[in-house]
């Protein structure tokens, strides 16, 4: 599913990532974990496609998105990858039936059917009746549901989350864990997790430790 090769990443003379490799398979939850400024994040973003390492080869799928250009990565983006981060970065003057049609939207689909796809979603999360509420109305926890509600919303093949439980108390952070898992089981979905949360770290089918830009 994931294929990192030998992955660099500097800022300035900084040195983050230095020759990273790993693989994530379909269907598994991985947590990516160490000491803040270790290279987690960096790393997260690359796999997304959301900055390039300076060398060495990210396959998604078995497509090398370091190849491909800047209009290439933003349509491979929307369809095979989804995000949630801790502060949900949900849109605030739209409701949450709204926000999770938005990737949908993007890829050309109909409101119609988007928004179809987006109640199946929100079903299976349990927040049909929060659906037309905008995200001030929200809990924190409802908010966080919405976010991955978004990020499943074109079927992606994967899902990365960057501290999706570190803005959430200790039982929306647990549901929220939970959550993940059950999708996985239903959906197939393949989620890669950075996290400092020791508890979703250990749930997860395996953990991936960074220390010093590279993998323990």
């Amino acid at each position: 599913m994931i294929k990192v090769e030998n992955v660099y990443k500097s800022y300035g003379s900084l040195q983050v990532l230095k020759g990273v490799s790993l693989e994530v398979t379909e269907g598994e939850v991985v947590s990516i974990v160490g000491a803040s400024g270790a290279g987690k994040t960096t790393l997260l973003q690359i796999m997304g496609t959301l900055d390039r390492p300076d060398s060495g080869k990210v396959k998604i799928k078995d497509v090398d998105v370091t190849t491909l250009s800047e209009r290439e990565l933003s349509r491979f983006r929307n369809k095979n990858i989804g995000f949630v981060f801790q502060f949900h970065n949900l849109l605030p003057e739209f409701t949450a039936l709204e926000n999770v049609c938005m990737p949908a939207l993007i890829g050309g689909l109909t409101m119609e059917k988007a928004k179809i796809d987006a109640m199946s979603l929100l079903e299976f999360l349990n927040m049909t009746d929060r659906a037309d509420h905008k995200p001030s109305e929200l809990s924190g926890g409802e908010q966080q549901r919405v976010a991955v509600a978004r990020a499943l919303m074109n079927k992606p093949a994967v899902v990365l989350a960057d501290e999706p439980s570190g803005n959430l108390d200790s039982v929306n952070a647990r549901e929220l864990h939970e959550l993940f898992f059950r999708l996985r089981d239903h959906y197939r979905q393949t989620f890669v997790i950075v996290t400092h949360n020791r508890e979703l770290a250990e749930m997860s089918d395996r953990q991936i430790t960074i220390k010093d830009g590279g993998i323990e």
